[in-house]
């Protein structure tokens, strides 16, 4: 029989015969809890910095984002040139310069809708205020034209008291703009070369990771970047039946500016739930300033239906089986986005979480393991195609 002490269950010093350990008297619950607590802790300090980090450069990280959204969309189309015997290089040429001259096109068609529209628009609104200033003169505020003068005189009175104010705001524009422009012209080189060495790009960056890990990163890469792609594809679809259907109602029923409404409208999809709500207001004050009360709740029954038509049909037809997200998910994370990096945290927050989500899964399966585009070597050619 051993003469040993028994020792406690750290194995650290003896524990006294008939005593404890001091961790012994922690319920195992409350050290489960400990242990969690410590690890998530660690992970939140680490995405804080991370977000922290990526906010400081969000000069760059938003046009790569774009770029590779981009990508996952035009990728087909790419491929399809290849295999059709266009070289490589003047396939990614053409890819990128037609999606160039289709948002140029785009933009120069509704700046010209604009510029046509707005003097009608103008009158139409000058008229909306004479009739609104006239019912509140003869409504039960009893408010007259010489009172809303007097508030509108106050108002400027206001506004040339915070002039520097404004002024600065206006170098803030011009700055804004400048950086618009560059993180456009940072997008299309992007996108260029991602659809051009995208799986040297992807195959460098899996190499970073040690050796055993490759294969799993690999596969788990190559599920989020198919994920990404059905994403993209499917909420272009969804956008463009609701751009279509908004905008053909307000035509029909004389809304001006139905084609800028019908393209704001496509842009506001692309942000789930939060993007068409905000157009749909748009279009319903569009209507309201234009024609009248009755013009505008058309306007809005127009809005609601397209809405339902997204929501009951579109939405668990198509949505649903390229994206295993669930409504609630889709909500949150679009606010956090919101909450976090604005605009561009609403509009990437969703497909990053399809990413992670398929992701994530696949690594828990141990999916790797069988997957049968991974044997051979790892890492096998990335999401995009290597030339």
């Amino acid at each position: 029989m051993s003469s040993r002490a028994p020792r406690g269950t750290d194995g650290g010093a003896p524990a006294r015969r008939g005593r404890p350990a001091p961790q012994d008297d922690v319920p195992y619950a409350l050290r489960v809890g400990a242990a969690w607590s410590w690890r998530v802790g660690i992970v939140l300090v680490v995405a804080g910095v991370l977000i922290w980090l990526l906010s400081h450069i969000s000069l760059i990280v938003i046009p790569l984002m774009i770029a590779g959204l981009l990508a996952s969309l035009l990728l087909p189309l790419t491929s399809f040139l290849i295999r059709h015997k266009v070289p490589t290089g003047l396939a990614v040429t053409l890819t990128v310069l037609g999606l160039v001259v289709l948002v140029v096109g785009a933009l120069s068609l509704v700046g010209r809708q604009l510029a046509l529209g707005f003097s009608s628009l103008w009158g139409e609104t000058r008229a909306g205020i004479e009739q609104l200033l006239a019912g509140l003169s003869d409504g039960p505020l009893n408010i007259t034209t010489d009172q809303v003068i007097g508030f509108l005189q106050e108002a400027g009175d206001a506004i040339q008291n915070n002039g520097g104010t404004i002024v600065s705001g206006a170098l803030s524009f011009g700055s804004s703009a400048g950086h618009f422009a560059a993180g456009s012209l940072l997008t299309v080189f992007a996108l260029f070369f991602f659809l051009l060495d995208g799986g040297r790009i992807w195959r460098f960056i899996v190499g970073l990771a040690p050796v055993r890990a490759r294969a799993a990163i690999d596969g788990a890469g190559r599920r989020g970047w198919t994920s990404m792609g059905s994403y993209v594809r499917v909420q272009l679809l969804v956008a463009f039946v609701d751009a279509a259907c908004i905008g053909a109602g307000a035509a029909i029923i004389n809304v001006p500016l139905a084609l800028p409404l019908a393209v704001l409208v496509f842009i506001g999809s692309f942000i789930p739930i939060v993007g068409a709500l905000a157009t749909g207001i748009v279009a319903v004050l569009l209507a309201l300033v234009a024609n009248g009360w009755v013009n505008a709740l058309i306007m809005l029954a127009i809005v609601l239906i397209v809405q339902q038509l997204e929501g009951n049909f579109l939405q668990p037809m198509i949505m649903g089986p390229a994206v295993a997200l669930h409504p609630l998910a889709v909500v949150l994370a679009v606010t956090g986005g919101t909450l976090v990096a604005g605009i561009p945290g609403a509009l990437f927050s969703v497909p990053l979480l399809a990413v992670l989500n398929t992701s994530v899964k696949y690594i828990a399966r141990r999916a790797w393991e069988t997957d049968p585009a991974l044997r051979g070597s790892h890492p096998a050619p990335g999401p995009l195609p290597l030339p």
